[in-house]
């Protein structure tokens, strides 16, 4: 079973597609910040949030207990397509329903292997996939860059170097994150 969260006005073939406005006419009404979801667990083989999960979660638990419900439903080895405006891109900041950062920064934060490697070497992150007990591995993370930088990189007018540096320190140079988490039990 697949599943399209928050799939607004743009369904997927062979997902369900699902979304709290019912106005969007997916094939089932469900507010994902709500849970538990209608699910049964370990029953989930593929998640697609293509531009939505930036909009959910506001509140720290309410984002946590996604994490949590979206671990319990899929199956060992799933795989979860996350696809999100980048932070530091005006497609991000000028959309007022935006609430939640999703950055592979973050996503790192759910898995147990990187949480034990920073423990042990003194990093002080939160190692949430130990404190929550789920586990997602990032398998693949694609950056989208705008045109203009996408050109001046090809053209070897930039480095990797020269980009990455940019990417840090300025706005609209990459346009949206597509990760891709696989799911550890």
């Amino acid at each position: 079973m697949k599943l399209n969260i928050g799939c607004g006005l743009n369904k997927v073939k062979g997902f369900i597609n699902i979304d709290k406005y019912a106005a969007s006419n997916p094939d089932q009404v469900i507010d994902a910040e709500i849970t538990p979801w209608p699910f049964e667990s370990d029953q989930i083989d593929e998640v697609l949030f293509n531009h939505s999960l930036e909009h959910m979660g506001a509140d720290t638990e309410v984002f946590l207990n996604i994490m949590k419900e979206l671990y319990r439903v899929c199956k060992p080895g799933a795989k979860i397509q996350i696809n999100v405006p980048h932070p530091r891109h005006d497609s991000y900041l000028g959309d007022p329903t935006h609430v939640r950062i999703i950055s592979p920064q973050v996503l790192s934060l759910f898995s147990k292997k990187l949480n034990q490697q920073l423990a042990t070497e003194g990093v002080p992150n939160t190692p949430l996939g130990i404190y929550l007990d789920i586990d997602f591995e990032i398998k693949h993370v694609k950056q989208m860059l705008e045109e203009e930088y996408l050109m001046l990189f090809q053209q070897k007018k930039i480095s990797e170097r020269e980009l990455v540096k940019m990417i840090s320190e300025r706005n609209n140079i990459v346009t949206e994150y597509q990760i891709t988490l696989e799911v550890i039990k």
